[in-house]
């Protein structure tokens, strides 16, 4: 009997293949080639006719390279870091597409010199809050921050409450992330308590700036006292204003949330946050202040390695000048809104998938407003569908609460609703 593997094609001959070649146009040799390999594993396994192996690869391909998969958050959590925090509006993903290719970041059309990078993100920004001199965008919240400390007190003293030493996600510790730009921390205070005095005494010659951090992702309750920027701002040095989740103004629905306005009036120098929080937009660290002070930030050497990319800067644009970002949706949601869409969703499921409408308690997320509840409903079903659901196509991901996995439409736009329902369908039925 002749060795079945004989009957195996090779593999540059499914690459010569008419259909394949067209795909490596699109998609790339590599990309291809690991699907042609993968189709072969499973062709010499016996799991695979050899005359279907292109078909196969054809099949395989229809994903778009990377590894990534799009999720829909049914967690009832809407700043989800580990589901990528904001989701971008539809503006902000043309400005994207656009800015994709070749494109005139830091060029001018007119004239064909360099222009200042990223221009228009730094005009809607500024638009956005007038009470900034200037504004200039880094790569994430903790950059922009990096870059304040280093720019004011690079070798000198920050000087920061005890309370307000976080640790932000993954382990990185905010003493640790100070120290890392050459600036030494001056501790004053206690954890629950510290007065404007503990600030005044510390300020010495060797002062580079205060650091007024918002501790965003836990509280402190009882006896406590902290120092506002106002106060901070009559001691004579440089105030930095960390207020983390990148509110811009207020907002009634987080009132104990600082914003960026806010800061700015009450006399902070400078204003860091991320942009891919309460923003709505991509990960992006956003700097606000004086004009003088900014200049003197953007000219700083580590001002280049800390800078933002043209996609972000097309997105960020997109975002303060666009439409509704998802994350403001989301945040206020009307919860008489998202009971009648669950009824749906469980009208649908009847006599197939035992569920329920349940109350739901949503949460910002993201280091933001913790405590913060955001009442709401989601559709409850049985807890062994969590695994199935989470890697189905599409994924769905929700969150298992007393023996059930329930998925919160919050974060769900109402036109995926049906696929929410279809991917319920599709778990039970494996």
């Amino acid at each position: 009997m002749d060795d079945p593997r004989r009957a195996v094609p090779r593999t540059d001959a499914v690459l010569a293949d008419a259909r394949l070649v067209v795909a490596t146009e699109r998609l790339g040799r590599a990309h291809v080639k690991r699907a042609v390999v993968a189709t072969l594993q499973r062709v010499r396994a016996g799991a695979l006719a050899p005359d279907a192996a292109v078909e196969e690869v054809l099949r395989a391909l229809q994903s778009p390279p990377g590894s990534m998969r799009p999720v829909i958050n049914a967690t009832g959590v809407v700043l989800h870091t580990n589901l990528g925090r904001a989701s971008l509006s539809d503006g902000a993903r043309e400005a994207v597409l656009r800015a994709s290719g070749y494109t005139d970041v830091e060029y001018d059309l007119v004239t064909g010199e360099r222009a200042r990078r990223g221009r228009g993100a730094l005009d809607a920004l500024r638009r956005a809050v007038p009470d900034a001199g200037d504004a200039m965008i880094a790569n994430n919240g903790a950059a922009a921050l990096v870059l304040a400390t280093t720019g004011l007190a690079g070798g000198r003293e920050v000087i920061v409450s005890r309370g307000e030493m976080v640790e932000i996600g993954d382990g990185f510790r905010l003493p640790d992330l100070i120290a890392s730009t050459g600036a030494r921390l001056r501790e004053v205070g206690t954890t629950n308590r510290v007065r404007v005095s503990d600030y005044a005494d510390a300020i010495g010659p060797h002062t580079g700036c205060i650091l007024k951090v918002h501790p965003s992702n836990f509280r402190i309750e009882g006896f406590t006292s902290s120092v506002d920027v106002a106060e901070l701002a009559g001691l004579g040095v440089p105030v930095v204003a960390d207020i983390g989740s990148g509110l811009l103004a207020p907002d009634p629905l987080l009132p104990d949330e600082p914003d960026a306005a806010t800061a700015l009036r009450a006399g902070a120098d400078l204003v860091t946050c991320s942009a891919d929080k309460l923003l709505g937009g991509p990960q992006g660290g956003l700097l606000l202040g004086s004009a003088e002070l900014v200049g003197r930030l953007r000219r700083h050497p580590l001002a280049r390695a800390l800078r933002v990319d043209k996609l972000a800067l097309a997105a960020i644009e997109a975002t303060l000048d666009g439409p509704t970002t998802p994350t403001w949706s989301a945040l206020h949601a009307d919860a008489d809104g998202l009971r009648a869409r669950c009824d749906e969703v469980v009208a649908a499921l009847a006599d197939v998938v035992e569920a329920e409408v349940v109350p739901s308690a949503g949460a910002v997320g993201g280091g933001g407003a913790p405590g913060l509840v955001l009442d709401g409903w989601a559709v409850a079903v049985p807890a062994d569908l969590v695994v199935a659901l989470r890697t189905g196509d599409p994924a769905v991901v929700g969150r298992v609460e007393r023996g059930r996995c329930l998925l919160d439409l919050r974060c769900v736009p109402q036109a995926d609703d049906r696929l929410v329902q279809q991917a319920i369908l599709a778990a039970a039925t494996l």
